[in-house]
């Protein structure tokens, strides 16, 4: 019967290895000490400052031609155009972003740029005491060009509701 049990033990870690070696081995997600977080951190806000302003060109700016934007109560848009024509007419005056503080996640891609993970707040100014703010998950996708410049060129903003512990 000993044996069994210490046969079994041994299995259960055998099998147990193979996940904390991939966790030790897995990237952290980028701390607000490193240039490519501060890089993302300052994209995310410049993106949001002009959303929030409604500096069109500002915010045109920052996006890529082929822009995908993917929202789980609004469904797809695609392309530029569409999506700074959607912020126009139904952002603008309207509604305001905010980056859940502590929320940002920041992780690179190879070859390609960085992928910004985070929860995002919505609010509705004038209307703060009589409507919810909302919140949502969101997950973007940078590009770095060649020029150094970078774009935005995926966007998902899911689990819209109302914000958790306002």
């Amino acid at each position: 019967m000993a044996k069994i049990g210490l046969r079994l033990l041994a299995f259960v870690l055998f099998l147990s290895l193979p996940s904390a070696i991939y966790a030790q081995s897995k990237p952290p997600a980028t701390s607000s000490e490193d240039a490519l977080f501060k890089t993302v951190s300052a994209l995310d806000h410049d993106l949001f400052d002009a959303y929030n302003r409604c500096d069109l060109k500002k915010f045109e700016s920052l996006l890529a031609a082929d822009l995908e934007f993917y929202h789980d109560l609004g469904g797809f848009s695609r392309g530029v155009k569409t999506v700074v024509d959607g912020v126009k007419n139904n952002i603008c005056g309207k509604v305001t972003r905010e980056l859940v503080p502590g929320t940002l996640e920041v992780y690179p891609i190879a070859n390609y740029g960085a992928v910004e993970i985070g929860v995002h707040r919505f609010h509705h100014p004038g209307h703060e005491d009589t409507e919810k703010v909302g919140e949502a998950k969101f997950f973007q996708l940078w590009h770095k060009e060649e020029n150094g410049g970078w774009k935005l060129t995926r966007v998902f903003s899911f689990d819209h509701g109302p914000a958790k512990g306002r």
